[in-house]
This record gives C-alpha cells, structure tokens and sequence, in this order.
C-alpha cells in the first residue's frame, strides 16, 4: 500500500529508499551508543565526555527525525522499530558496563568514521535520483565528521 505518492520514478525510489533506510538505521544505532556510552563513561574526562557525548545523541536524534520524514515525503515508509535496527546495525558498539573515557573516545572515532564512510557511499548513489536527498545525506555527514574530529582531538597526544 503507497499512502503517498512519490515524486520519483520507481528505479530513483527505491536506491533513495534504501539510502533513506539504512541512514535512519545507522542514526537509531548512533544516538542508542551514544546514551549506553553517556551512562557508563568513568575516568577523569568524565564531565567533558558525558556532555559531548549528549552532542552526537542530539544531532544523531535530529537528524534521524529528518531522514525519516524525507523517506516518508517521498512515499516511502520509514522502519525505526528496534527489531529493524538491531538486525540491520553494523556500526562498531560498547561493550556493556563500564567504559572508561579512552575507550568511549575510541568508540565514537571509530563508529563516526564507520557511519561517514556509509554516509559517502550514499552520498555517490544517490546523485542522480534525487539531488535532494544527497544534501540532506552531505549536511549529516559534514556534521559527522566535526563529532569524529572533536572525538579525534581528545585522542591527543597518541601513544
């Protein structure tokens, strides 16, 4: 059942929709690591962790809102129920527990770096269906990676 009717022909649809989806996928997944990590970071950057760590929840949550309402102005029903995310996430995640303030660092680096280098892809695919959503998709990532790099600085100075 199509509810309401897409502005793109069928073939751009559907690559837009699965760009759409497993954007909305990796940004659930995003903002969940991000408050499992705000709960549980120990160490002596505590304070300055927890609250960025807030930082990523939000824009992750944000952004999530606006992708999933794209996918539904263009027709296409939008799937953040948690069975979806938990089968299809595949960013890097906590373990539980406790996390102390370097692992948590390391954490966010690697999955924002995991979560933009997605984000590129779909960057690339979707171009030609549907300039719209590729910069919805290029204003996420350009705020995905000032996340990454402010997480990045915090691995200063490396071992």
């Amino acid at each position: 059942m199509t509810v309401v009717k897409s502005t793109l022909p069928e073939p751009a649809r559907r690559v837009v929709g699965e760009a759409l989806q497993s954007t909305l996928v990796d940004l659930l997944g995003l903002s969940l690591i991000g408050k499992q990590a705000h709960w549980n970071v120990v160490g002596p950057r505590f304070r300055s962790i927890h609250l960025q760590l807030d930082e990523v929840v939000a824009a992750a949550r944000g952004y999530a809102d606006t992708v999933a309402e794209r996918a539904a102005a263009l027709g296409l029903p939008p799937d953040g129920r948690p069975e979806t995310i938990a089968s299809a996430f595949t960013l890097p995640g906590p373990k539980g527990g406790w996390l102390r303030d370097t692992e948590v660092v390391q954490l966010l680096v690697d999955a924002l770096e995991a979560a933009v280098g997605r984000l590129r892809e779909r960057v690339d695919v979707t171009e030609k269906p549907d300039p719209v959503t590729q910069d919805l998709l290029i204003g996420i990532t350009r705020e995905l990676e000032k996340q990454r790099w402010m997480f990045d600085a915090e691995n200063w100075p490396r071992d």
